[in-house]
């Protein structure tokens, strides 16, 4: 079987910053052909996709994940039956209504996902004290999930749980089938978000999605020092006579030229979304969440001391490949670091670096039927990629690659 795979190739030049940081407050990095190399963790860039996605989609298309998914769903019980609990509070004030709807929630996960939804301890006790607010139930660990299976576990709720609140919803889901009901809420409509990273359910593996994109660490193309720099602070009120900085601290900071990748698999993004058409031609929920993650992952920047730094940069060069068989990274380019440029700078020894490797694995390896390639560059440093592929600017780019998904997957009406 014929797949659908996108790879996505960036090369982006990032000044001195610090946007993912380390245990020690410093920028990440990874030892790579013998040596030291700036690096963002692919955790960092997938959380930066996630919020551009808030651009791009409406609230509708996305997923939340939180471990306060009690409390979360809680408001959408709420948002269903305003006057929820009523029958249960001899004083329904909207505080009282909401403990209701969070009891209710966390009674509704517990049978959808497994899991065990409580208040943990350290706010149970905090919680003791006298006046001290209620400590919300809470997963322990992070759930994911979409804002429509949000609804469809409330409507179930509230259905379930009428006049008699968490005890009578405990009592609704004994019944194998509205339990069965519970589940299949949680585990259908799934969002963008979950459908292209995936989602673990550590007591339920049944309710686990596999993630659709693998976002590798981006990696600088050259060796990279970590620098810091020594700042003061003057304090406002100080007078004359009073000289000394009112603070004193250190940032550490590193800058680089970074080759960022990912692969895209089509085919089970498609089975995460649901391969349903569209009337008038227009975008499946795959087509969409194609263009949704090209746009976000090239133009979304982790924002690790961006007050302090300011480095917002935009790639200087992207290259999508629709492959047929698997994913393939050009990181091989850049095992050997790449070498300053006669006139300083790394940006032109690797877009050429970067050409040679992918027509020589073309050479190699061949290209087969059905791939593509297109190509996005700024500037005349990144001339050696001209030839790859068909250029275009981004917008081009991402309606033309959504066109080839539709065309390989035969999606369209």
């Amino acid at each position: 079987m014929t797949r659908t795979i996108l790879d996505i190739h960036i090369l982006q030049t990032i000044p001195p910053s610090n946007i993912n940081r380390d245990d020690t407050g410093a920028p990440k990095t990874a030892v790579y052909g013998g040596v030291r190399r700036a690096r963002v963790s692919s955790q960092a860039w997938k959380r930066a996709t996630r919020k551009y996605f808030e651009q791009l989609l409406p609230a509708s298309d996305l997923g939340v994940r939180t471990k306060k998914v009690a409390e979360t769903l809680g408001e959408h019980i709420l948002a269903l039956d305003p006057q929820v609990g009523d029958e249960l509070l001899t004083d329904p004030t909207p505080q009282a209504r909401r403990r209701v709807a969070v009891e209710m929630a966390a009674e509704a996960l517990h049978h959808a996902t497994g899991s065990k939804i409580e208040v943990p301890k350290r706010k149970a006790k905090d919680a003791d004290g006298e006046g001290a607010d209620e400590a919300a139930p809470e997963s322990s660990y992070l759930l994911f999930l979409s804002r429509r299976q949000l609804d469809a576990l409330a409507a179930l709720a509230v259905e379930g749980g009428a006049g008699k609140g968490a005890p009578g919803l405990k009592e609704f889901f004994k019944d194998r089938k509205n339990k069965a009901r519970a589940r299949e809420a949680v585990d259908t409509r799934h969002s963008v978000d979950i459908a292209l990273f995936g989602r673990m359910v550590a007591d339920s593996s049944d309710l686990n999605v596999e993630a659709a994109t693998q976002v590798a660490h981006a990696i600088g193309v050259h060796k990279s020092e970590v620098e810091s720099d020594y700042y003061t602070a003057v304090d406002d009120q100080n007078t004359d006579a009073e000289t000394g900085a009112g603070m004193i601290g250190s940032v550490d900071f590193n800058s680089a030229t970074l080759y960022r990748y990912a692969a895209l698999d089509v085919n089970e993004l498609q089975r995460n979304l649901g391969a349903e058409l569209q009337s008038e031609g227009q975008p499946t929920p795959t087509e969409r969440a194609v263009g949704a993650f090209l746009e976000a992952f090239i133009s979304s920047l982790p924002t690790g001391k961006i007050n302090t730094f300011g480095n917002h940069t935009l790639p200087a060069a992207v290259v999508v490949k629709l492959r047929t068989r698997r994913p393939v990274s050009f990181v091989g380019a850049f095992e050997e670091p790449v070498p300053q440029g006669k006139g300083g700078g790394f940006l032109l020894n690797t877009c050429q670096k970067l050409a040679d490797h992918a027509r020589a694995l073309d050479a190699q390896y061949g290209t087969f039927d059905g791939e593509r390639t297109w190509v996005m560059r700024v500037g005349t440093q990144t001339l050696p990629l001209a030839g790859l592929g068909t250029e275009m600017p981004l917008a081009g780019l991402v309606k033309d690659v959504q066109d080839a998904v539709a065309d390989r997957l035969g999606a369209r009406a």
